[in-house]
């Protein structure tokens, strides 16, 4: 009996040994809980310290926590039966769309979010954006620079060109110069009844052998009187010896001999360069052959099919623009022939009276000094300094000192009476450039292409002044048209 009693009591003590095992580790499962719920809130707090954002806990915190709250139901106990209704289908579904999604989030990568600033951190402006921070004036200059970087790419370019074909480009010059001179001859032969092209060959042929009719008349005179011309010059420098002589310079016949012997040993020393020099005007000339023939030629064809040249010009201009050209090109003409004519006028003027006051003056060769009085009066301002410079220096060399003196007085009369009345009554308005305008095209015209230059560059300018004039009031009147257009 003791036995069976003393076997009972071991055998309840055995059946207890479970249930205090799983109160135990019900226990330590609670306590550890509480551990990892510490170490939570210690990481939590240090993470908001260090400028963390504590409220957007990292994966890993998720999980943990995750981990604790599942564990917070009780453990089983022995002997306990747990019901537990099996999952509908509507519970799977969310969870195969948590699976899927968690699947999904562990192969797309996510994009790091900034964290907030600490509140302890000063406020700090965000910076503008640079194009806001540039002031406008800079940014309007800016726009406009480049603008005109581009345009000054462009004219050297063109300028470029224009050195390499500079032959062409002025014999095509001329050639509208010439035709621009004689187009009103072929429209009165027209008109008499004569066809365009026999009215062309006319006046294309009469004219041309008039200017050579002419430049051989200058040449004959130069070649007849260069006797006489040579001996003027030796018997002026003869008396010029004998000035210096009785001068108060004090100045010896061994100093005048000195440098008459200099200049003679410089020649000789340099007749190399004297001789490439006449190459250069043998190659000099036979660029201006060329050149008269392709004026000639050029001339030729503008006189008679100038219009349906510049028809085909019109179709190299976009058509938007081209209403507008076609508008300008026959004023831009106008301007032109205007140009032309005065000048040619005011030349001849200037030509005959200097003329006629240097022969009553005995100066030798005076034909031919009105000749290139004639020829540089078509470079402005220059020409005609120049041209009246030598002819005082001729009358000097040739006839003294007074009648030097009376040359430039005829000279600066007549040029004064075409500057203020010939020049204004003649050319008019249809070709008013400013003298600053004037001064400064001829300059750069003669950098850019010598004697050449000079003369073209202020036509140049009264054509462009007129067809950017036109241009401006061409679009002035189709905005204005454009705007009254909704109100009707």
């Amino acid at each position: 009996m003791g036995t069976l009693s003393g076997g009972k009591g071991n055998g309840s003590i055995m059946s207890k040994v479970p249930g205090l095992l799983g109160a135990l580790g019900a226990g330590l499962t609670r306590m550890g809980q509480r551990l990892d719920e510490r170490r939570l809130e210690t990481e939590a707090r240090s993470a908001e310290e260090a400028g963390l954002d504590g409220s957007t806990p990292t994966a890993d915190r998720v999980r943990s926590a995750d981990r604790v709250r599942s564990d917070d139901s009780p453990a089983p106990v022995r002997g306990a039966t747990v019901t537990a209704d099996p999952p509908s289908a509507q519970d799977e579904a969310p969870a195969a769309d948590s699976a899927g999604s968690a699947g999904s989030a562990g192969t797309t990568a996510v994009p790091e979010q900034v964290p907030a600033p600490p509140a302890y951190a000063p406020a700090v402006a965000a910076r503008p954006d640079p194009v806001a921070a540039v002031p406008w004036g800079m940014r309007v200059a800016a726009e406009i620079g480049w603008r005109l970087l581009v345009l000054a790419g462009t004219l050297w370019v063109l300028m470029r060109v224009i050195s390499a074909v500079r032959l062409v480009v002025l014999a095509f010059v001329a050639a509208l110069f010439i035709t621009a001179l004689l187009q009103p001859t072929v429209s009165r032969l027209k008109r008499m009844g004569l066809p365009r092209g026999l009215a062309t060959a006319v006046t294309t042929i009469s004219g041309f052998i008039v200017m050579g009719l002419i430049g051989w008349f200058v040449v004959w005179q130069v070649m007849d009187n260069l006797d006489t011309l040579s001996e003027k010059v030796r018997a002026g420098i003869d008396e010029l010896k004998r000035w210096l002589l009785n001068s108060p310079f004090h100045v010896t016949e061994d100093q005048i001999n000195q440098v008459a012997k200099n200049l003679s040993d410089t020649i000789g020393h340099n007749t190399n360069e004297i001789t490439s020099a006449g190459l250069q005007g043998v190659t000099v000339l036979v660029e201006v052959l060329t050149g008269i023939l392709l004026a000639m030629f050029s001339t030729l064809f503008l006189l008679y099919d100038g219009k349906n040249i510049w028809h085909w010009v019109l179709r190299l201009v976009p058509e938007q623009a081209r209403p507008a050209m076609a508008g300008a090109g026959p004023r831009a003409w106008r301007t032109l022939t205007a140009y032309v004519r005065g000048t040619v006028i005011v030349a001849l003027i200037d030509a005959i009276f200097i003329g006629l006051g240097i022969y009553f003056l005995h100066v030798p060769m005076a034909v031919p000094l009105s000749v290139f009085i004639f020829l540089f009066a078509f470079i402005p301002l220059v020409g005609a300094v120049i041209s009246g410079a030598l002819a005082v220096v001729v009358a000097l060399v040739t006839e003294g000192v007074f009648t030097a003196v009376m040359v430039l007085v005829v000279v600066l009369l007549v040029q004064q009476i075409e500057g203020h009345v010939l020049q204004p009554f003649i050319l008019g308005r249809a070709v008013r450039v400013h003298p600053l305008a004037v001064v400064l095209s001829v300059a750069a015209g003669g950098l850019i292409g010598g004697i050449g230059g000079s003369v073209v560059a202020v036509p140049l300018v009264a054509v462009t002044n007129t067809v950017v004039g036109y241009l401006r009031a061409t679009a002035k009147e189709n905005a204005l048209r454009s705007a009254q257009a909704p109100e009707q």
